[in-house]
């Protein structure tokens, strides 16, 4: 069986670089970034740095969240090869790297991985993990083709290994929860907008996103209920004030954006302003990581 793609470029090297574009590299390593960084200001701020990077268990379930998004990624890709052929020739063209077969070979590798690990942590770690890893190929197999569930799956999806990390601290707190609503709406928000751009390939591949279903228009009448709810839940974080030292300022800087962005969604026709909208959202995700640090500052 003939599992790397046909290329004139080394065999070995390809490969490797097919497999970092499908799971998407270096958003798992924003992801490590993020869950360290509100692992020492938010969720245990009375631990030291030290304390953290020495913490075994938890380096295992942040490389276990890795793997099992990884693995998510690969699944997504194999199943969505046709449509991202439509929607991201591109990026489908990097997927390529690697043959199908490869990429489930990958995908069961991680998902071994991800359990054998979280097997050292304890076995709500691997009982978590196993129904994590479930959820995520049901999504990528039938749950991303219905419209009522896709959008709001994949948020609360891409949500869930912070919540590992916040049960391991046992620190499901208000103020935790504003963080987890806010970043829950952003990502869903982002998912939609990202309905908008592929738009002609789920129609092409008979998908049932939201933007297919209900049209355009409507879409973006819900997309501006949800920024009104991110707005709210602004609101909310921002009467932490004590508790969010500095990263007060990015939580205020957030309301006139999202407000940019409205303007720009309703402006928006095709699907290099839908993109243009989806890496916008990718900042503000981005740039709510690295204030995270803000937070030992107090005002």
């Amino acid at each position: 069986m003939r599992l790397f793609s046909n290329t004139s470029f080394n065999s070995y090297l390809l490969p490797f670089f097919g497999v970092f574009a499908s799971t998407r590299g270096y958003t798992i390593l924003v992801l490590v970034l993020a869950q360290y960084l509100s692992a020492r200001y938010i969720l245990a701020p009375q631990k030291t740095w030290i304390e953290h990077l020495t913490d075994h268990r938890l380096f295992l379930l942040v490389l276990a969240s890795s793997l099992a998004i990884a693995a998510g990624y690969l699944i997504n890709n194999f199943y969505d090869a046709e449509k991202d052929q439509i929607n991201r020739p591109k990026q489908y063209l990097l997927h390529q790297l690697i043959s199908p077969d490869l990429q489930l070979f990958f995908y069961g590798c991680f998902n071994l991985l991800c359990l054998g690990l979280s097997f050292f942590v304890s076995y709500r770690a691997v009982l978590f993990f196993f129904v994590y890893m479930l959820a995520i190929w049901l999504y990528s197999h039938l749950l991303k083709k219905t419209f009522w569930a896709s959008n709001v799956f994949a948020a609360v999806l891409a949500i869930t290994p912070f919540f590992a990390i916040s049960l391991y601290f046992n620190n499901l707190s208000t103020w935790v929860m504003y963080h987890a609503s806010f970043l829950f709406l952003i990502i869903l928000i982002r998912d939609l907008v990202k309905d908008l751009q592929n738009f002609k390939g789920d129609w092409v591949r008979n998908y049932s996103t939201v933007a297919v279903v209900f049209g355009v228009k409507t879409t973006k009448y819900i997309l501006t209920l949800l920024m009104l709810f991110a707005a709210i839940a602004v609101s909310f974080l921002l009467s932490e004030k004590e508790q969010l030292g500095m990263m007060y300022y990015y939580f205020l800087s957030t309301l006139p954006f999202l407000a940019g962005l409205l303007i720009l969604l309703w402006k928006a026709d095709g699907q290099k302003a839908y993109l243009w909208l989806h890496n916008l959202l990718k900042f503000l995700i981005l740039a709510g990581v690295g204030s995270i640090v803000l937070v030992r500052y107090s005002i």
